[in-house]
């Protein structure tokens, strides 16, 4: 067993050798949950607030606050657009979320996304040039039921503080409506990262994924295990994209969507589910077994664990086969199961295994893009143009089955995600104001290495300190000791 280095770059070569590949799949699990415990506790959170304009003599603070500000206020008051530059709400994310779904762990209460939202924010700057917050809510009424329209009504509330807000970790259906209704109601951007940023990172694994099997988005035969939040968006996008609804089916957990889904039909509230019942599995296909048999295509997203998805259904599939596992914290197959099964591409959601589909190498990019312009909302195609934009990076960088998209340490991806979802905002008349593809990149780019050279410049200065190695040993013989 070889010491744990800080940057975990030995971490494959942790674990005995006598490990089998389900036992280092879960000691990796464990590990990484020991590990960030005892990093919270350490560092007590991940996200501060530092100021961006300097104090340099005592009479600025009558600059930065009163009786100058007074200024700044009445013109916001007659321009309310002069807040985007008179403010750090141009480049402001709020990360709302009322944590009743929160990664595998379903309902945490108010304060439990703290570590996922944070988490949002800490990427956002890093990978984005962002600033972020985390906002997380009790969404319970009277009767103590989760609603809706109290996630509604304090976005709402929020939005002139922020250029953008990012939904998290809210559960269905009650996601559904909550964006929706922001959508069309919000005067900024409302972006459900669950959905709208998984589909576009998951469509770009495809893209990718294809274009190696030699296969075509509109012939494919597709197979969507899990009906929530993200697999409905990313069916929603793959058809936008020219996939064949036809050829599309997909299950939740009471069996596959079709027309005949009365149970679905009369709950007006799973409306996006209802959708793809009136438009995709024109067959009516009952079982999964029946679905995979000659599918092309598996996208899961659905209950975490190693045997949700069956090897034998995986065996079943045509030739090059893709599968995407993308279940959090554990995929529902792992990826060298799959691949005994016979698949040609495996993709999970994690980053210890090859082919990270994870909305982390989406959501800083297209939010940024959405900021530049001070886009009104982000639209369907906003997000595909990402899509494309991630897949074409990773092609002329080079692809190969263990390599279909571009991964968090690429810093080079994200400004020109962002150019080009800011090109599509644009075109399609959500921006308020127009710059060009190149001035985009250059204050993506600009914006992006000074976050990462602030954060870096503040650990040689010991204001953020190194982990302790004594951490990351106890974590890994705990892992061992767990699983041994």
């Amino acid at each position: 067993m070889e010491k744990i280095q800080t940057n975990l770059e030995n971490l494959n070569k942790a674990f005995p050798e006598s490990f089998m590949p389900e036992q280092v799949a879960k000691a990796k699990t464990l590990f990484l949950k020991k590990l960030s415990d005892s990093a919270h506790r350490f560092y007590e959170g991940k996200i501060q607030t530092i100021p961006k304009a300097p104090v340099i003599g005592f009479n600025w603070f009558n600059v930065w606050y009163t009786p100058g500000v007074s200024k700044v206020s009445t013109t916001i008051r007659d321009d309310v657009d002069s807040s985007f530059v008179l403010s750090n709400r141009g480049n402001f994310v709020a990360v709302v979320s009322d944590s009743t779904r929160v990664l595998g762990d379903g309902d945490c209460g108010p304060s439990g996304g703290l570590g996922v939202m944070e988490g949002k924010a800490f990427l956002m700057k890093y990978l984005g040039g962002i600033d972020a917050v985390a906002l997380c809510i009790d969404s319970k009424n009277e009767k103590g039921e989760n609603d809706p329209d109290k996630i509604i009504q304090f976005v709402k509330m929020a939005q002139h503080s922020f250029g953008a807000v990012n939904l998290e970790d809210i559960s269905q259906p009650n996601c559904f409506k909550v964006l929706d209704v922001l959508r069309e109601e919000c005067d900024i951007p409302v972006w459900h990262d669950d959905a709208q940023g998984t589909a576009c990172v998951t469509l770009a694994g495809l893209i990718n994924a294809l274009k190696l099997a030699g296969k075509k988005i509109s012939d494919v035969k597709i197979v969507l295990f899990g009906a929530g939040a993200s697999n409905t968006t990313i069916a929603r996008l793959i058809i936008t994209d020219g996939g064949d609804p036809k050829k599309i089916v997909m299950f939740d957990t009471k069996g596959s969507l079709h027309s005949d889904r009365a149970d679905i039909k009369a709950d007006a509230r799973f409306y996006r589910k209802w959708e793809l019942c009136e438009t995709t599995n024109p067959d009516k296909i009952q079982t999964i077994e029946e679905a995979m048999n000659g599918a092309d295509v598996l996208i899961s997203l659905s209950t975490p664990g190693p045997e949700t998805v069956k090897q034998e259904w995986v065996r079943s599939m045509a030739e090059k086969s893709i599968v995407f596992a993308c279940a959090n914290p554990v995929p529902e197959i792992y990826p060298y199961a799959a691949k005994e099964a016979g698949a040609f591409i495996v993709a999970t959601g994690r980053g210890d295994f090859p082919n990270q589909v994870n909305n982390s190498i989406g959501f800083p990019g297209i939010l940024k893009g959405a900021l530049m312009v001070r886009a009104k909302k982000i639209t369907d195609n906003m997000a595909i143009a990402a899509a494309h934009s991630l897949a074409d990076y990773a092609e002329r960088r080079g692809i190969d089955p263990e390599n279909i998209v571009p991964n968090m340490n690429e810093a080079s991806v994200f400004p020109q995600e962002a150019a080009d979802v800011a090109m599509q905002a644009i075109k399609d008349g959500v921006a308020r104001i127009h710059i060009t593809r190149e001035e985009a990149f250059a204050k993506a780019e600009k914006d992006i290495s000074a976050a990462r050279a602030m954060t870096q410049t503040m650990v040689d200065k010991d204001f953020i300190k190194q982990p302790p190695q004594v951490m990351l040993q106890d974590a890994i013989e705990w892992a061992i000791q767990q699983v041994s």
